[in-house]
């Protein structure tokens, strides 16, 4: 083999250099012993030979053809189909309609089976009988039993944190127990709506009411899933207001007895069937190497699910009609997985890992949006320090939007998976201080989004997609 083929193929890294190691190091060895290629190419200089492409991406986004489309696509989306709860008729018609939507966009669509929790609400109240009488909003917690069908009434007991609840421990038998802790973040504040339930069953509580998990209410409920731990009773568990919550807590802190009726008719059904939907563009060279972008598909059964997630799912589509847009096709794949079931827990994406994890490998970088699609602060990203210096280079392409800061710790539920096995993994940063506040409750709608922020984070999101997928290299492990 000559020179000049040897470099050729180290180029286009056919399947014979790819499954023979040897091969490969031998002729690189051979080139870079003649001065045909430099053992370490510069990255800087590669990443910035993108400028140009990233600035058509920016264009047609923020002032091209392709302004406010995302918002558009994602109104079109949750306006026809609204709320799609785990399990639901409408989780269905949602698929369908963005299985439709992006195989007319001209992408390459396919549907992957799994099997996901059916939980169903039906219908559920709370009312406040003494001291008075009053409607309390709740909404019921995802996999929580339902009440009998007379409801449960019980006096409550008010607690501001699991120690408060264990230093009372002799006083919760047969009540209500009323959560009110303050929210200090969402991680750490979560964990009241996750196992309060099942620390307050372990004292004799027989049900649970856990304060919103918000830094702001308009007496609004949030809902979302709560696990039960395994060997404890289970008792019905629902989320009330802040509002609420500390009114309870200020007519205790008088002497007054606060009696409250619960009534849910809650129930798991056996797993449903549903899909992980996704749409790709191959890659013209590495088709089996893949750049993932990923938003979940599935919301809770209230709002429309706008915020969470509709944004990130309709982005990552997005990112990739861009480039379809601009005729542009890079060395890997770039694929979006629409996943479903993650706010059980990733369920959908947790198989679709099984599935496709003998590949790990070939997946060059994974990212997630699902905080959000308010206007984009920096790229968050997990990696090895030679993989962060490449993405450093990379976010530097976004100059024009000024979003340029590139910070550690790429999240998601659905990714985790891909980065604690080593695959390097991104997410938005944005500026998501109202988040929380419309999270899981009846404020998440299309209200909420903003076109130009959500055209910037599809432009971020196409940019740092395309530019990853189509280098010479895969990121550094």
């Amino acid at each position: 083999m000559h020179l000049k083929q040897i470099k050729m193929a180290l180029e286009s890294r056919p399947l014979y250099l790819q499954s023979s190691p040897l091969l490969f190091w031998t002729c690189s060895l051979l080139l870079v012993g003649c001065g045909c290629v430099p053992m370490q190419r510069d990255m800087a200089k590669e990443v910035a030979s993108y400028t140009d492409v990233a600035n058509q991406i920016i264009k047609l986004v923020l002032s091209g053809s392709a302004q406010k489309r995302s918002y558009q696509r994602l109104s079109n989306f949750t306006d026809a189909i609204g709320n799609r709860v785990s399990g639901s008729h409408n989780l269905e018609l949602a698929i369908k309609y963005m299985y439709n939507a992006m195989s007319q966009d001209g992408l390459d669509v396919h549907l992957e089976p799994v099997k996901i929790p059916h939980w169903v609400r039906g219908e559920e109240g709370a009312e406040m009988i003494l001291p008075r009488p009053k409607r309390l909003a709740m909404l019921g917690l995802g996999s929580s039993v339902g009440t009998p069908p007379e409801g449960i009434e019980a006096e409550v007991v008010v607690v501001s944190s699991f120690e408060d609840l264990k230093s009372r421990a002799g006083n919760v038998t047969g009540r209500i127990v009323v959560f009110n802790q303050p929210f200090v973040s969402y991680p750490e504040t979560v964990a009241y709506r996750a196992f309060g339930a099942s620390e307050a069953a372990k004292l004799g509580a027989v049900a649970a009411l856990i304060r919103s998990i918000t830094p702001f209410s308009i007496n609004s409920p949030h809902t979302g899933w709560q696990d039960y731990q395994a060997g404890v009773r289970r008792i019905p568990a629902a989320c009330i207001t802040v509002e609420d919550a500390q009114l309870m807590s200020r007519m205790v802190g008088r002497g007054q007895r606060v009696v409250v009726r619960v009534t849910m008719g809650a129930k798991t059904l056996p797993d449903a069937d549903s899909f992980n939907t996704v749409a790709e563009i191959k890659g013209w060279l590495h088709p089996e190497q893949v750049v993932m972008l990923s938003g979940h598909l599935d919301s809770w059964d209230v709002g429309q699910g706008a915020m969470d997630d509709g944004g990130g799912a309709i982005i990552s589509w997005e990112a990739l009609s861009i480039i379809k847009d601009l005729g542009l096709r890079p060395r890997r794949t770039m694929r979006a997985v629409l996943w479903t079931a993650e706010e059980q827990g990733g369920v959908g994406a947790q198989q679709y890992y099984e599935r496709h994890k003998v590949n790990i490998s070939n997946y060059d970088l994974v990212m997630e949006s699902d905080l959000g699609t308010f206007a984009p602060v920096a790229l968050q990203f997990t990696g090895s320090q030679a993989a962060q210096k490449v993405m450093q280079e990379v976010v530097q392409l976004l100059a024009p939007m000024n979003t340029t800061r590139l910070e550690p710790h790429g999240e998601g539920t659905d990714i985790e998976p891909w980065m604690q096995a080593g695959v390097p993994g991104a997410s938005l940063h944005v500026q998501d201080s109202r988040y929380f506040w419309f999270h899981h409750s009846e404020g998440d709608t299309m209200s909420v989004q903003s076109p130009e922020d959500m055209d910037r984070c599809s432009a971020l999101w196409a940019v740092v997609a395309y530019v990853v997928a189509d280098l010479q290299d895969m990121l550094p492990r």
